[in-house]
């Protein structure tokens, strides 16, 4: 039996309490969250899911379990660095992004590669295109994302 995962991406403490938000309406909703198991955004959205009791896996871009956040419930050390980016985005069945940089860029174009839903948090990123959704609050992300699942 598949448990609905979410990747939750992002970066910039300035996110916090918007993926925090996130992580616990996800996990309220029976999905599990994934994210990069790192801090900021990644670490806000864990918490929330763990405080909602949750559960939560962290796909590292180290050698070692032990680099994940304290919410992490499974690590996964992939030795890739920045290329595990792509495995964030693939264990998700869908993507969230709250806030973020180039990492969260990166993990954008592969989730749409792959053909997740991926819903940006206002105002994060500027990035259009076919099946970029766009939410005003984390109520609102996590409708899309989990709507768009069940179209």
């Amino acid at each position: 039996m598949h448990t609905t995962q979410i990747s939750v991406i992002g970066s910039g403490s300035e996110w916090e309490k918007q993926a925090e938000e996130v992580g616990r309406l996800l996990a309220e909703r029976g999905c599990t969250v994934v994210t990069g198991g790192g801090g900021e955004v990644m670490a806000a959205a864990a918490r929330g899911a763990k405080q909602a009791g949750g559960r939560t896996i962290g796909i590292l871009p180290g050698e070692s379990p032990s680099e994940a956040n304290e919410w992490i419930d499974y690590a996964v050390a992939t030795g890739s660095g920045h290329a595990r980016n792509l495995a964030v985005a693939a264990s998700g069945d869908a993507v969230i992004a709250v806030g973020g940089g180039w990492g969260t860029m990166s993990e954008i174009a592969f989730a749409r590669r792959l053909g997740r839903p991926t819903v940006l948090l206002d105002p994060g990123l500027a990035v259009e295109g076919e099946g970029i959704m766009r939410a005003a609050t984390p109520e609102e992300a996590v409708e899309l994302a989990l709507l768009a699942l069940r179209s």
